[in-house]
């Protein structure tokens, strides 16, 4: 009897942790994880709980500051009470390492070519979005490093 409640006790631990190691998104279309900009900082401790960490990004000004709430698989900027930009992993058909020509490809032919850093207006909500997709280097061969998606009227 111990061995079995000992199994149960691990298989749900087992969950939890493979639960926490995935990304907070997992599951959601491309058009909600869009929702991500714009929602209010409480909304998103009420829906996913306390992040993985907190940390301070220091912008070129000081009024660029941000609080960033880290969770697995996204980070929050948060002004004031919004979130107003999510930094991710994986997003709109794009991941971090994908190469840039086949990046390019999937955003398709509104999206401006930056050399490092592609750029792609995001129509149809209710205030503008952008995505901006980082490359390692300016060629066909970069890599993906980080995916923005942001009020850009901030």
């Amino acid at each position: 009897m111990k061995h079995i409640a000992f199994l149960q006790f691990l298989i749900l631990f087992s969950i939890a942790l493979f639960a926490q190691n995935q990304p907070i998104y997992t599951g959601l279309s491309n058009e909600e994880q869009l929702s991500f900009v714009g929602m209010m900082m409480a909304d998103l401790l009420d829906q996913y709980g306390s992040p993985r960490s907190v940390l301070a990004e220091r912008g070129t000004e000081v009024w660029q500051d941000d609080v960033v709430f880290q969770y697995n698989g996204a980070d929050f900027y948060i002004y004031r009470d919004r979130i107003w930009q999510v930094k991710f992993a994986s997003t709109q058909g794009v991941s971090n390492g994908d190469r840039k020509s086949n990046v390019l490809r999937v955003m398709g032919s509104s999206t401006e070519d930056m050399g490092d850093y592609a750029l792609l207006k995001i129509t149809g909500k209710d205030w503008p979005l952008m995505m901006r997709v980082n490359f390692s280097n300016s060629n066909n061969n970069g890599q993906v490093t980080a995916i923005y998606i942001y009020r850009p009227d901030f």
